[in-house]
């Protein structure tokens, strides 16, 4: 398993919870502010702690984090944070695995090209849901199925538009 399958798991809240625009704006606005003040905060302490202490100050200022930044949410808007509900606080796991994965590399320009593509998916996926969900009848849309059947679909748009050809060395291995 390579470290890319692990950072599948975003995908689960991130299908949760980008039912609309705004809704998946908002998410991914959260993801990126919990990952990148995280990333922040944990990037001194790597250098003076052990693996791990390190881990548990990593856990300790992550539940922080998750904790005020969902406060904040429903101090700001709470009708659109009960409509989140406990999605944007099931993304700590993904930081865990972002903060196992940059642990190992220390590189800053792949968590930037993470985040930015995980806020314009969750900018895809909400608008293309909104718009499936209300202007194009389709409420199946609005559920987590219609959310994984689009996802299925915008994967085989950007198969079908990619160029080049695929490689064989991975031809008929497990």
């Amino acid at each position: 398993m390579t470290s890319l399958y692990l950072l599948a798991v975003g995908l689960v809240p991130l299908l949760g919870a980008t039912q609309t625009l705004a809704q998946g704006c908002l998410f991914g606005l959260y993801a990126v502010c919990l990952t990148a003040l995280h990333q922040a905060f944990v990037a001194p302490l790597r250098r003076r702690l052990s693996s791990g202490a390190c881990r548990l100050a990593s856990l300790v200022i992550l539940a922080a984090l998750s904790s005020c930044l969902q406060l904040a949410l429903a101090t700001w808007n709470l009708p659109l944070a009960v409509a989140l509900g406990h999605w944007p606080v099931l993304f700590a796991v993904q930081c865990l695995l972002v903060e196992h994965l940059l642990g190992r590399t220390r590189g800053w320009r792949p968590l930037a090209l993470y985040l930015g593509s995980l806020l314009g998916s969750s900018l895809l996926l909400g608008a293309c849901r909104q718009w499936l969900g209300h202007w194009a009848g389709l409420q199946l849309a609005g559920l987590a199925p219609g959310a994984l059947i689009l996802l299925g679909l915008l994967l085989a748009l950007y198969n079908r538009t990619k160029t080049g050809i695929a490689r064989p060395s991975r031809e008929g291995k497990p």
